[in-house]
């Protein structure tokens, strides 16, 4: 909103030519997602804890360390959003495409989960929307999006899968690309909402990846870096930077709370939505496979969930004492702040690794 009001008075004030670039629009989107979360994050907090009285559903079989955090409030991802949202429309280039797809994506994953969790505090249980009705939604959210992504794209780019150690080879994957787009948002937003377990764990990661596609979307948005580093141009991407800072001061905004012992959890609203909006930027900058190693820790969280049901259905045993991963750690002893410091290294890692196959190539 404040590119098309200020930017065109930049010959007459200095000052608005700021408004041009998008490395500063995307320090603008930061701090105001930030400074959002800081003053309207206790009322948020507040009022959600006198809708709640008896906060978010605990698992009886879970680890026995979860049980003091009965009473404690959920729905906190309505945070994040609200940051989020009104940050972006405020810093971001309105005419462009994109950023409007990822909001589309990131307020539809929400909703679903908002309803997920009005059902659980309604139920008082951790079971809510159904889990196929959920999936049937979330595809039907994710193939819209594609479709709007294609039609946007260059022709050459639009259902081509990049490789990060490839420069010059894409494959193209023609319609087939919709259904394998839709698997990688869909599989962000729910491997993003397994991960989301102990406090602060998933939203440090989150953010990581937020920095990093961040950076990645204002290279691959430039001409001039893409052919330097000779990574895929995508025309338009550049503005995504803007939502990915908005994405972070949120994410930054919200652990302020989140931190142990939370006042508030996520909840299915936030981890659903960031999980979509990560998930759709990776389609959009076609970096999904860098997704998968950037984000490798929800990779490897879904993955011990998917062995720990096969293994139990097929031979009655389980490979892990909990799944997610993060609940096997806790059980073997490790506190809960050690399981997420521990996990917050291996994503920073991870990041550093996803960033290193820009030169790769």
């Amino acid at each position: 909103m404040l590119y098309q009001i200020l930017s065109p008075f930049a010959h007459d004030f200095i000052l608005f030519n700021l408004f041009r670039y998008i490395t500063f629009r995307t320090g603008g989107a930061l701090f105001t997602s930030l400074l959002i979360c800081f003053v309207f994050g206790p009322r948020i907090i507040s009022w959600l804890r006198r809708q709640q009285s008896e906060g978010q559903p605990i698992r009886n079989d879970g680890p026995e360390t979860h049980l003091k955090k009965r009473g404690t409030p959920t729905m906190g991802g309505l945070m994040i959003l609200i940051a989020v949202i009104v940050s972006t429309l405020l810093w971001v280039d309105l005419a462009n495409a994109y950023t409007w797809i990822v909001l589309f994506v990131t307020l539809g994953f929400g909703l679903i989960g908002f309803i997920d969790d009005y059902q659980k505090l309604t139920r008082r249980s951790h079971h809510g929307l159904p889990g196929k009705i959920r999936l049937l939604i979330q595809v039907v959210i994710a193939v819209i999006a594609i479709v709007a992504i294609i039609c946007v794209t260059p022709r050459d780019q639009a259902t081509a899968l990049v490789f990060p150690f490839a420069k010059d080879f894409a494959l193209q994957l023609g319609w087939f690309f919709v259904a394998f787009a839709t698997f990688v948002i869909v599989g962000a937003s729910n491997a993003v909402n397994l991960t989301d377990g102990l406090d602060g764990l998933a939203t440090v990661p989150v953010l990581i990846v937020a920095l990093c596609f961040g950076m990645i979307s204002y290279l691959v948005g430039n001409l001039v870096f893409a052919n330097y580093l000779q990574i895929h141009h995508v025309p338009g991407a550049g503005e995504l930077a803007v939502f990915c800072g908005a994405l972070v001061g949120a994410c930054l905004g919200f652990l302020w709370y989140n931190a142990p012992p939370a006042q508030v959890f996520m909840g299915d609203t936030g981890s659903l939505a960031l999980g979509s909006a990560i998930g759709t930027i990776s389609v959009i900058i076609k970096h999904e496979l860098v997704l998968a190693i950037i984000g490798g820790l929800f990779v490897v969280e879904t993955v011990s969930v998917i062995i720990q049901v096969a293994s139990f259905k097929l031979t009655g045993k389980r490979v892990f004492k909990m799944a997610p991963l993060h609940h096997h750690f806790e059980k073997l002893g490790w506190s809960e702040p050690t399981v997420v410091i521990r996990f917050w290294i291996i994503s920073c890692i991870l990041g550093l690794i996803g960033l290193a196959t820009l030169k790769l190539r």
